[in-house]
């Protein structure tokens, strides 16, 4: 048994790990990076067509967001993660899809103009996006499932998104049995919605998130009472509040917020009538799968509701823009009101439209809820730049700028450390991962000096004996410039020209003993596609 560390070690995004069990090659996770993360995540060392399983624990683009680019790369083994993550991907991928599609478009008509600008290639296409949905296995929460001889897998509610989950994977092995237990991303308290997390008690090894290991949220937050001040504050100056929101989660949590203050209006009209408009498809889709997944993932607040007959997530007000013509006409619109827009880190979508329209606006606030990674204009924003671009226009911040405090959809300190200590007896090991640089250090001497744990924060690269412990292979601390960045997408384009080329050897064998009219016709179209690239 083997563990390599590829990706989200001492840094938030691109979530990956590989497990070598049984004769079998496992991911667990395969995201992308969002933002500009400190480290390098490093390849799978293996052919994509090898790896036979990956373990979803959710649906976020940062845990997920590269399967497509798997399944381009040749991957056809089975994807096992929650039903309710199942559907969620089904549109977050396709979704990705669509953006980096877009980007292309909109980059090589720019390199069109210019001598030194090259052509852009995405990562993946819708085709891929579409495709990989095939290869899901939905799963149910607290049930084991058996994947193969000598593994079986089990979901446990994390309370972080819908269809969340922290994976246990029991292997045997030689006569030898561990237990791995993946966190990923532990939920917050208290959050609207979805159910607390619920505690793992059983495990050997653990490879746990970070994210907040050093901060407190402090008590539950008045997000009602919160919202309600930027509210009455921004519409007093005949202001907007602009809200970048991640389409999936914390969009359905603001909805749960805003109805409640839109129900207590109409008993103390502290507030003049608003309109709220969602205005990302992916976040609409998305609320439609919220209200479907309702038994077995809802908490017993939100049931009391829908069992008095009231929506959760549905008011007077909320508008809905689909269309990109719908989005535009948003901001024709003069009466105060409140944009809910993704992405949430300000990296691309509608929202930046809306943050040229109402950034240099004195009478408007930004008000971001959630994590904004190092590097992305949300951090930025948040850090207090006088100006940033947009669409290659200054933009001057004269806007308010707030943030709703524990918005957080993850865990803080007192949470993962309440996590940790919910199990029955000590692991053998934590590796500690999904944490910015100093953040992982951090927690993990808390770890190890406070309450004695084995624990270690691994480098992306890092490779482990599972049974042992040993460090195999040291991981990379060179931090990441934009060269290699730019490299990195480069192999990535032509290692999956040289998957399509193995593809091709395959389909070729498959064929030997068919007719010859099929094999001349074949044959004719390899022949014509090599005449158009031997240049």
């Amino acid at each position: 048994m083997r563990l390599t560390f590829l990706g989200a070690d001492h840094e938030v995004t691109g979530s990956c790990h590989y497990l070598e069990a049984c004769g079998k090659n496992i991911l667990i996770d395969c995201g992308m990076e969002q933002g500009c993360d400190v480290y390098e995540n490093q390849e799978i060392p293996i052919p994509a067509a090898d790896v036979d399983y990956v373990f979803l624990t959710h649906a976020h683009i940062d845990h997920s967001g590269l399967i497509p680019l798997l399944y381009a790369k040749g991957f056809r083994g089975r994807i096992y993660a929650t039903n309710a993550t199942k559907e969620l991907c089904d549109i977050m991928l396709r979704d990705s899809a669509h953006i980096q599609m877009f980007e292309a478009e909109w980059r090589n008509r720019k390199a069109e103009r210019s001598k030194t600008l090259k052509k852009f290639v995405p990562l993946y296409d819708m085709e891929d996006a579409q495709n990989v949905m095939k290869y899901f296995v939905g799963c149910e929460y607290d049930t084991s499932v058996e994947v193969c001889d000598g593994i079986s897998i089990h979901f446990t509610d994390a309370g972080h998104l819908l269809g969340s989950a922290s994976i246990s994977v029991s292997v045997n092995e030689n006569g030898i049995s561990k237990t791995f237990v993946f966190s990923g991303d532990i939920g917050n308290l208290n959050k609207p919605i979805i159910r607390d997390p619920k505690y793992v008690e059983d495990g050997d090894i653990v490879i746990m998130e970070c994210t907040y290991g050093d901060k407190s949220h402090g008590g539950t937050p008045d997000y009602v009472g919160e919202l309600k001040k930027v509210f009455k504050r921004t519409f007093a100056r005949g202001g907007n509040v602009v809200i970048p929101s991640f389409a999936v989660g914390r969009t359905q949590e603001l909805l749960y917020f805003i109805r409640k203050i839109k129900s207590d209006n109409e008993i103390d009209h502290y507030l003049p009538e608003f309109d709220v408009y969602v205005d990302s498809p992916l976040a609409i889709e998305a609320t439609s799968i919220f209200n479907k997944n309702v038994e077995g993932y809802f908490d017993e607040e939100a049931m009391e509701l829908i069992e008095q007959g009231i929506n959760p997530i549905a008011f007077p007000g909320l508008k809905l823009a689909v269309s990109s013509d719908e989005s535009r006409q948003i901001n024709f619109e003069k009466k105060p009101k409140v944009i809910i827009s993704a992405s949430g880190m300000c990296e691309a979508g509608r929202i930046r439209h809306h943050l040229k329209h109402n950034l240099w606006r004195p009478e408007c606030t930004i008000l971001f809820v959630g994590y904004q990674a190092v590097g992305t204009l949300g951090r930025t924003l948040l850090d207090g730049a006088q100006e940033v671009k947009l669409f290659g226009e200054p933009i001057e911040v004269r806007a308010e700028i707030a943030q709703l405090g524990g918005a957080s959809s993850h865990a803080d300190r007192e949470g993962l450390i309440k996590w940790i200590n919910s199990f029955d007896k000590k692991p053998e090991r934590i590796y500690v991962v999904h944490g910015e640089d100093e953040i992982c250090d951090i927690f993990t001497k808390e770890l190890r000096e406070e309450y004695g744990y084995d624990a270690v924060a691994p480098y992306n690269g890092s490779v482990y004996d599972a049974v042992t412990g040993e460090c195999i292979k040291e991981g990379n601390r060179e931090k990441k410039t934009r060269r290699t960045v730019a490299t990195s997408r480069s192999q990535s384009i032509y290692e999956r020209l040289v998957s399509a080329g193995k593809r091709l050897m395959t389909v070729i064998t498959h064929n030997q003993g068919g007719s010859n009219k099929d094999l001349a016709k074949f044959t004719d179209q390899i022949n014509s596609l090599c005449d158009k690239w031997d240049r």
